[in-house]
């Protein structure tokens, strides 16, 4: 890899890179199947991600025909990273046991170790037979929609198809570690006015966002649309924010800080709710919401904008999905991703079905819509909400921070990458954009 990295900074040729062997072994963060009951008994909150993930060097697979090698310069931790890293709600070798069941060449995933991350930005270093439209040396992004397309029900939605899967979470050789195996279908260019790691913070993020908010498979935002977006400097917020606001709605942020509060204004979100300032508390006991939580929550959005949101941004699942069915108005859309305060959630349905509001589940994005997301980065509309970077080795210490809400936004890690700041392809764009923009959740 050592060889492969002086070769990128040196700006090899394709044909260059092609000629360098790739090696045996590779550096990469992974987890353990002999460990997966190494925290049991211990509360969710206090599993601790630095104890359960590994950083050495693993076997490099084989390649599939359809598949790509690529040098992952750098890549970020998501939830799934921490729920992978803590085994929860289930370990995840159970994916990878089920995928090397489909055929010979997915028998290579089923492995002592699951090398983790679902997002990445690199360089191609080969490619399989079947790959047309992809070559050595391209410098790529990766979404994380792992699909076979020889499955029918793969080709109207691709989210729909009955093998879908999320690359680095229900897939191994994920994107933390120096190379990466991926399919064809997951690659996409990579911005030319971002670094490595501005890069590789975007995708998964990014192209749920999309989905959720401006895809026809969501919530179809228009133009004039209030929106609520719970955890609005967050993974998926702080990119829904600038979607509400580049689509020509009002977004209505809700955060835990007046610091998370200013950053939102920073952004031109105007109208903002800090929860815990405010105090609100959903539910009155462990079994018991309270409604009049709910129309106090309603209030302050109305004393915002004026009226009731027409689409609510949810991810947090169990502590707000009662107040979020509550709050939007007659005939709005609830869209709904993730759960991470719970996934048994509740609502009174008397507000959902007597005033005909809508709740659609939305999960990742198909290839078209993370394509469109991407093209939206490399424009400069939607920018990385990138707050910190971390080397390979700490990606335990950065999963620890994300499971205790210790950061904001996305967390990058420097892969191959030695360095923050490399790989920006067209500095006279990144000016044209503007670097506070770009390095904005740096500058918080």
């Amino acid at each position: 890899m050592e060889q492969i990295l002086a070769a990128i900074q040196a700006g090899a040729s394709g044909d260059e890179l092609a000629a360098i062997p790739i090696p045996e072994s590779y550096r990469a963060a992974f987890v353990q199947r002999d460990e997966t009951e190494m925290f049991e008994g211990v509360e969710s909150s206090e599993k601790d991600p630095t104890k359960s993930i590994h950083v050495d060097h693993v076997p490099t697979p084989a390649l599939a025909p359809d598949e790509v090698y690529i040098a992952v310069m750098a890549s970020s931790i998501n939830f799934n990273t921490v729920w992978t890293s803590i085994f929860e709600p289930l370990p995840t070798f159970g994916f990878l046991d089920r995928l090397a069941r489909e055929s010979e060449i997915a028998q290579r995933h089923s492995q002592p170790f699951h090398v983790i991350g679902s997002d990445a930005s690199g360089v191609v270093l080969r490619v399989g037979e079947a790959v047309r439209n992809w070559k050595p040396g391209d410098r790529v992004t990766v979404h994380c929609n792992h699909v076979d397309d020889q499955d029918h029900s793969a080709h109207n939605d691709s989210m729909l198809a009955s093998n879908q899967r999320i690359w680095g979470f229900e897939t191994n050789y994920g994107g933390l570690a120096d190379l990466s195996v991926v399919k064809a279908n997951q690659l996409m260019p990579k911005p030319t006015h971002l670094s490595w790691e501005e890069a590789a913070v975007n995708a998964l993020c990014n192209s749920t966002s999309y989905r959720m908010l401006v895809g026809e498979n969501g919530a179809n935002m228009k133009q004039g649309d209030s929106v609520l977006v719970w955890g609005a400097t967050g993974g998926i917020g702080g990119y829904a924010i600038q979607y509400v606001l580049n689509g020509g709605g009002t977004p209505i942020g809700v955060v835990s800080s007046p610091e998370r509060a200013k950053l939102l204004n920073d952004m031109g979100c105007e109208a903002v709710i800090d929860r815990r300032a405010e105090g609100y508390r959903f539910w009155s006991d462990e079994h018991t919401q309270d409604e009049s939580e709910w129309r106090r929550f309603g209030k302050k959005i109305r004393s915002l904008t004026g009226e009731d949101p027409d689409i609510v941004f949810e991810h947090p699942g169990r502590s707000t999905m009662g107040a979020s069915v509550f709050a939007v108005k007659r005939g709005g859309t609830v869209v709904t991703c993730a759960a991470t305060s719970g996934y048994m959630v509740e609502f009174d349905n008397r507000h959902f079905w007597m005033k005909l509001k809508k709740l659609i589940s939305s999960h990742f994005a198909n290839y078209e819509e993370s394509w469109a997301a991407n093209k939206l980065i490399d424009q400069g509309r939607i920018h990385p909400i990138m707050s910190d970077v971390y080397s390979l080795d700490q990606v335990g210490e950065a999963t620890l921070a994300m499971h205790r809400n210790q950061a904001e936004g996305k967390l990058g890690v420097l892969c191959l990458a030695p360095g923050e700041g490399m790989g920006v392809d067209d500095p006279e764009k990144r000016d044209r954009i503007g670097e506070d923009k770009i390095t904005r959740f740096r500058n918080m």
